[in-house]
Order: structure tokens, then sequence, then C-alpha cells
């Protein structure tokens, strides 16, 4: 198959794109290089992917019409979207920037799969589209979805631009909601590298709140996983998967157990909860389970090793 994944070059991207190619796709990825972190660490994410003749990289914007017209008239058996602006707490400062590279990209891309008779659209939702909805765990037909935060709104109405465009034009469109995804190549924002690399070093980490908060973390493999069978997925024009690991860790949960893989005991500051983050986030994967295929695999403090393992602190 032909892949074009948006967002190639990133965390999940980079993971997603080297399974790819290890079982014989060709691979486009457009990748704009946001600096919302380091341009270094992305171009570091697809150093060897470079090396394959089966990998082909587009740096520019989605929502720009020459980016998408670099590819135009190419056999494309799928597009994987992918790229996004992330972060939570960095959009309530720019809701309109987030609108514009989160859901008009969306638009344009979908735009393009129909010009382009595309007719598989997988689409990186988030867990964040549930808000601080208490029927835990999450299922995916939960009837209210009230995001509380810009970031988590853009998710959502990525999802209702799919489900148009899957109504109207017929493209099989998957949304998948990811739950906390971690591991080799995670963002330098995320609290995981931010702990590890912290406690490390033995510096003070940031604890919002009194350490209660829970998500559901999902190891980097599995997530991979869960996508690849996205990609082939066709017994329904829409559907909506949740990606996680169906258990949850509190904050002082996660800290104990980095300080206990690390050897090193963590350094606290304690600060208040942050606006726009959730309380606890919790995955049903039933219907990811029976529909998909999905079996995540990786306990955290198995993938807490794994990921330490690969920092070599």
């Amino acid at each position: 198959m032909h892949i074009l994944v948006t967002g190639g070059a990133g965390f999940i991207g980079s993971h997603t794109c080297e399974a790819l190619i290890k079982r014989g796709d060709k691979v486009t990825v457009i990748d704009n290089f946001d600096p919302f972190y380091d341009r270094a660490i992305k171009e570091n994410n697809i150093f060897k992917l470079k090396e394959s003749n089966a990998f082909t990289l587009i740096e520019g914007n989605v929502e720009f019409a020459d980016t998408l017209n670099k590819i135009r008239g190419q056999k494309i058996d799928a597009i994987l979207h992918l790229a996004a602006k992330a972060g939570v707490r960095p959009s309530i400062q720019d809701p309109l920037g987030y609108e514009i590279n989160n859901v008009q990209a969306t638009i344009k891309l979908l735009e393009f799969a129909v010009d382009q008779k595309i007719n598989q659209f997988v689409f990186a939702s988030s867990s964040s589209v549930y808000g601080e909805n208490p029927n835990y765990p999450w299922k995916e037909a939960e009837p209210e979805l009230k995001p509380i935060s810009p970031y988590a709104a853009t998710k959502l109405a990525g999802e209702g631009m799919g489900h148009v465009f899957s109504h109207l034009y017929g493209i099989h469109f998957v949304a998948l909601r990811f739950f906390t995804v971690y591991g080799p190549r995670q963002r330098p924002d995320l609290a995981i590298n931010k702990f590890v690399r912290l406690i490390s070093k033995g510096e003070e980490i940031p604890f919002y709140g009194d350490g209660s908060t829970s998500r559901d973390y999902t190891y980097i493999d599995d997530i991979v996983s869960g996508i690849l069978k996205a990609i082939s997925y066709d017994k329904k024009k829409f559907n909506v998967f949740n990606l996680g690991n169906d258990a949850t860790i509190s904050l002082k949960q996660m800290v104990e157990i980095i300080s206990e893989t690390l050897g090193i005991p963590a350094k606290i500051n304690y600060l208040p909860l942050q606006p726009g983050d959730v309380p606890i986030t919790s995955a049903c994967i039933k219907h990811s389970k029976k529909s998909l295929g999905f079996s995540p695999e990786t306990k955290f403090s198995e993938g807490i090793r794994k990921y330490i393992n690969w920092l070599n602190v």
C-alpha cells in the first residue's frame, strides 16, 4: 500500500512509519516541523527512515494547496492524519491557531481524499474529547461529549467533519481516540519525559494537585498496533475507537514507579491544578477489542522500564 501520513516526523508518526515500511508499504510523509518543540528531535525521529527508498518526506502545511499539490495524482491507498497542533494548556492561549491547524487542515485533507478518490481515512483523535465525564470507563458511544479545552474541541470537530464526509462521499473514516501515549521519542513537554529527566538529575518535578489525577497511559507499540489495524478497517463507513490501556494510573503512582525504576527518590514541587486538565481519563476498549482486534500488551511498569532504558539516563 501507499500511505500518506501527516505528522510523520513526530512521536507517534515516526514509529508508525517504521512499522508501515517494515511490513512492505510505501510511505509519504507531510510534516511542517512545527516549532512547538525542537526541530532536531523530529529530524532525529526520521533519520533512519530517510535511508529507505519507500519513504518520502514533504515539508509543508496540510492546509496549503501547494503542499498537497506535490502528491496530487499519485496513487494513494489510505491517509493517516496524525498532524495537529498539540497541547491542552497551550491551546487555551491560542484557540484560533488550533482551529486553523487542527480543523481547517483536516477539512482540506478530507477534500483532497474526495478529489483523489482515496477511500480510507484514519484520524488521530484524543481522549480529551470526553471532557470531565463521570461515566467511567469512557465508551465511544457516550452521548454527551463536552470538551473543556480548545485542543479537545478541535479533535471533536475533526471527528464530526469525518462523519460528514463519510456520509456525503462514502469515505471509510476511522477516528482513533488516543489515551496518553508514552514511550521512546515522546514529546519533551509531556509529563513522563519531564519527570524521568528531572528525577534522574535530582531536580524538582512539577506536581499539579494532590496526586490523585489519573491517566490511562498507553505504550507506543500498542498504539501503533491499533493504527495498523485501523488502516485496514472497512467494516463500517464511519467508526470511532478508543486506543487505551484499559487501566488508570494516578499521578502519585506514576511518580513512584518512575522513582523505583530509576532508583532515585523524587523531589516534588506541589502546584495547583491547571486549567483545561481533566481529573481522570479512563478507556473502555471492549469495542476496540471486538471490532478492531486491538489488544494492548504493555503494562505501565514495563513501559516505563523500556522508556528509561531507551533514554539511557
